[in-house]
């Protein structure tokens, strides 16, 4: 007679040992990443605990939280264990991270610095994989009436309408601009292109009272400043 495999479901495990009675007994900061996530899935397979599970996938992306929301559904379901069912409440829980991130960032509605900016639009464009041209509208107060995307192209570029940035001005009543745009491969340079479109931009909307503040190149863990380098 074979014998019964081993069941790693959290509810088996000894009371001290599962991750949402230690949440619930401890807070979640007691809790490590791998715990959290273990949480979500529930189980792990007939060989290892769902903690050990995620300390797996966690590993697989150098244990960076910010990675692993990165990676594809097809990505977590290699591991065993890992059905599409678990590996969607997985993307979900760290994509509703992403958003809380970013609600926080628009509590800032005035803009005063580069970094403001950049506060704002990493979690929208920090970690894409494609490129992104944004611009945030300003008041006479520098305070932000709207955000919008421009363009959404590949990796290597996108294509802005200036025509459009300015109508969209006019229609928000905006007074100044700051362009803002993604590198996906994380180099905080400015292109001849960058510089051009800025360029372009600023010029156009001299001719109609509204100001080219800034152009941000937002990478995930940094940023680049036309106004800060002094190249607007």
């Amino acid at each position: 007679m074979s014998e019964k495999p081993t069941s790693f479901s959290i509810k088996n495990w000894s009371q001290d040992d599962q991750p949402r009675e230690k949440l619930r007994d401890k807070g979640k900061l007691t809790l490590s990443d791998a715990e959290l996530v273990a949480i979500l899935i529930g189980s792990g397979n007939r060989n290892e605990s769902a903690v050990d599970l995620c300390k797996r996938i966690l590993a697989s992306v150098d244990n960076n939280l910010n990675a692993l929301g990165k990676v594809s559904l097809k990505h977590l379901m290699e591991f065993n264990g890992i059905g599409e069912a678990k590996a969607i409440t997985i993307t979900a829980a760290l994509e509703l991270g992403r958003r809380r991130k970013f609600e926080d960032a628009v509590k800032q509605e005035k803009i005063t610095s580069s970094r403001d900016v950049y506060d704002i639009m990493q979690p929208v464009l920090g970690e894409l994989s494609h490129e992104e041209f944004w611009v945030i509208y300003l008041n006479n107060s520098n305070k932000v009436l709207q955000k919008q995307q421009l363009s959404k192209g590949g990796i290597t570029g996108t294509l802005v309408d200036v025509r459009l940035v300015l109508k969209q001005a006019l229609e928000v009543g905006a007074t100044a601009l700051i362009l803002c745009h993604n590198h996906p491969s994380g180099t905080l340079k400015a292109s001849e292109a960058d510089k051009k479109i800025t360029q372009k931009l600023k010029t156009a909307g001299l001719t109609l009272d509204i100001k080219v503040l800034d152009h941000i190149i937002v990478t995930e863990k940094a940023y680049f400043s036309f106004a800060d380098e002094t190249i607007l």
